[in-house]
């Protein structure tokens, strides 16, 4: 299916880069995105996703929009307290672009699901709370080699990294991170976050899922993204593979 006038006018800025072009649109509008977390980073991700044309969404939290949210999850209003927050987001991208297909599962991810939820996935873009859920993405995303960008924030520093850990010169999350998801985490209410730092690293996370499903520039999975607001400080670092890892370390077939 070509293009249509419509989608020439609304992604004109895209078509005119040399780097993606009326291909990659094409490609973005044949894609699937999946988005672990409609919060702080999930949101201003969702936005961008929804704009750049990315044809289908699967959107996946249990929690409900609370006033406290909106300081930066932007992609709310005041009307929305109360509602659950794939719904709100569903609203919003309906808004914002009609084109765009919607899945959203109001729900926790855990365990063996993970795979399920991913797995026609193009990519999945993880901007979840909490250290067990990331690691039932990563594992699952290594498992069906689904790209995974995932990103985090607290106070006023940020991380990013795209992980591909199937390949044999790319690291897996668990490279990164370890093994134990009961390691003591804080919670944004317990240290606070910068709003604007979450729209920065939400909207960052949603590049790299675009060039996931596209891919443009110099290939970012095997580097971490630190993110330093109070410094204005942005530094990237490589990130080797554990060639020990448990999850990927072992050379699969």
């Amino acid at each position: 299916m070509t293009l249509t006038d419509a989608d020439l006018t609304r992604y004109a800025r895209h078509i005119v880069l040399r780097e993606i072009g009326g291909a990659g649109q094409t490609k973005l509008r044949d894609s699937h995105v999946v988005v672990i977390g409609a919060g702080g980073i999930g949101s201003p991700a969702i936005q961008y996703l929804a704009a750049a044309g990315v044809g289908t969404l699967t959107l996946v939290d249990d929690d409900r929009v609370d006033l406290s949210n909106l300081q930066r999850q932007t992609i709310f209003g005041t009307s929305d307290i109360g509602a659950a927050k794939v719904d709100a987001a569903a609203k919003a991208v309906a808004g914002l672009n009609p084109t765009v297909q919607v899945r959203a599962l109001d729900q926790r991810v855990a365990g063996a699901q993970a795979a399920d939820i991913i797995a026609i996935a193009d990519a999945v873009l993880d901007g979840s709370d909490n250290f067990a859920t990331r690691l039932a993405v990563a594992d699952a995303a290594l498992t069906r080699r689904v790209p995974l960008v995932s990103a985090a924030v607290a106070e006023f520093e940020g991380q990013l990294g795209v992980f591909r850990g199937w390949e044999s010169d790319k690291p897996c999350y668990r490279c990164f991170v370890g093994t134990d998801p009961e390691r003591a985490e804080a919670t944004c209410a317990e240290q606070g976050v910068l709003g604007a730092l979450t729209g920065v690293m939400g909207s960052l996370a949603a590049l790299e899922a675009i060039r996931a499903c596209y891919p443009f520039g110099e290939d970012s999975a095997g580097k971490l993204l630190l993110v330093d607001a109070l410094a204005l400080r942005f530094r990237t670092l490589s990130l080797p593979k554990d060639t020990g890892c448990p999850a990927c370390g072992i050379r699969r077939p």
